[in-house]
Formats: C-alpha cells, structure tokens, sequence
C-alpha cells in the first residue's frame, strides 16, 4: 500500500492512526523480529524523547541491579555483513566529538536500559520553531546518551523544517556524507535510521505514493534489525474508519 496524503485529515484521525502503528509495530517486534534478549514496548516519555516504540535491554537484575553490557553479537544483522539497503548514509565529522567533551550522561542502574529508540512524527513536532527545535534536541540528546533511533516522518517539510527533519537534526549532529544524494527532489518524506553514539545515518526518501521499504533499527554498535514498516503500517490503517480513509484516498 502507497504512503497516503495525512495532510488530508485532522489531527485526531491522524493520531488515532498513529496509536495503531505503535500498536502493530510493537507486536512485530514482539513476536520474533526482536533478539531474545529484548521486547519492546510503548513509552509516554524517556531519554528525553517523547517515545513511540521503546526498544530495551532485559537483564534480569530488577530495579537497582548491576548491568553488564550485552555481548557485541547479541542479535541483529552485522552491518559489515550486511549493510541497510537505503539510498543515503551519511556519518558524524569532526564536529561531533568536539561537541562530545561537552556532554553530561546520566545513567540509571536498573536491568531495563533503554538501548533504542522509534519515533512517528507528527504535525505536532513541527507546529512552530520551539516544538521543532526541542524535538530536535531531545534527539540530539538521545544520540548522544548511546541510544540508537529510528525516525518516521510522513508529512512534508514546513516553513521551520524547509529541508524535513533530517536536513535539521543532520546539522545539530554536523554529519557529512557518505554515499548517495540528499535531499532528493520529488521525495519530501523521510525515513531514518541513526546509530549511536557516533552518529551514522542511513537515509530513505520517500513521497506519497511510495511503498515503505524495511528500516534498519540498531540494537548495539554496527548491528542491527530489520523493521517492516509497510507491513505495519497497512495493518494500522486496516483500523481507520471508512469515514476518514475515502477522505485520505481522495
């Protein structure tokens, strides 16, 4: 199924979608996509994101327990072995370690640490220049804690985001590129995968109309799972009502 107009509705159908597509996206990862050693789960707030899909790491310790860190081929795909098959991969300059030196990390000692991240956008994140920048920053700040994140952005750029979400959190980040052409003409939607702590992104424009190809979401350093975004997505939108989806269909 294409990617539709969202545009084309209010904010509470696309909001009653978007509560679907976390749905199914937590079940899909729930049901065999995820390592052993992880579930995911929906969150209302973490990490200083406002997070849809929480992926974590359980250790089994219990709320204060000592955490050792997962082995480096705990789960996921290699990415020497396989890298993501998206159009633009971009990685961190020398600005970001500078930047580095200047970060406070505080970590809590419970089992269950956060290791990754999927966020939805909505018109919401970009309503204003203060909603933008503090999403911005809240993922800059999530990066930066280690925590891997995977971006979807269904609605075209705006007067505070002229060149989409990526364009504004890939200056915060100072990443250069590494293969392929951004921003791509006829594609203003964006689907984006960013691996921490020394950010890499692997970058896939789209349109409406385009079929969503499976996003990479990184579990530990260079490694990572495949997310299956247009099957999910159609589950989820099997739940809107007639009503709004011969709106949205045109």
């Amino acid at each position: 199924m294409p990617i539709h107009d969202w545009t084309k509705v209010g904010p509470s159908t696309y909001h009653h979608f978007h509560s679907l597509w976390i749905g199914e996206l937590s079940k899909a990862l729930n049901s065999g996509l995820l390592p052993p050693a992880y579930y995911a789960m929906a969150e209302q707030h973490a990490a200083g994101v406002v997070a849809d899909v929480l992926t974590l790491e359980h250790t089994g310790t219990g709320a204060g327990g000592n955490r050792a860190p997962p082995p480096e081929d705990d789960g996921g795909v290699a990415l020497l072995e396989a890298p993501p098959k998206v159009a633009v991969t971009e990685k961190a300059s020398g600005a970001w370690y500078a930047s580095q030196r200047r970060t406070l990390t505080v970590r809590h000692t419970s089992g269950d640490t956060i290791v990754a991240m999927i966020e939805i956008l909505s018109p919401g994140n970009k309503a204003s220049q203060d909603k933008l920048e503090e999403f911005v920053h809240k993922a800059y700040q999530t990066l930066s804690r280690g925590i891997h994140l995977l971006l979807v952005d269904l609605f075209p750029p705006g007067s505070f985001d002229p060149q989409g979400i990526h364009g504004e959190l890939r200056r915060e980040l100072v990443l250069e590129r590494e293969e392929g052409e951004w921003p791509v003409p006829g594609k203003p939607l964006t689907l984006a995968a960013y691996e921490a702590p020394e950010p890499r992104a692997y970058v896939e424009p789209v349109a409406i109309g385009d079929t969503m190809i499976d996003m990479p979401l990184f579990l530990q350093w260079r490694r990572y799972i495949n997310v299956p975004l247009e099957k999910t997505y159609l589950a989820a939108y099997g739940g809107v009502p007639q009503r709004w989806r011969s709106v949205i269909e045109g």
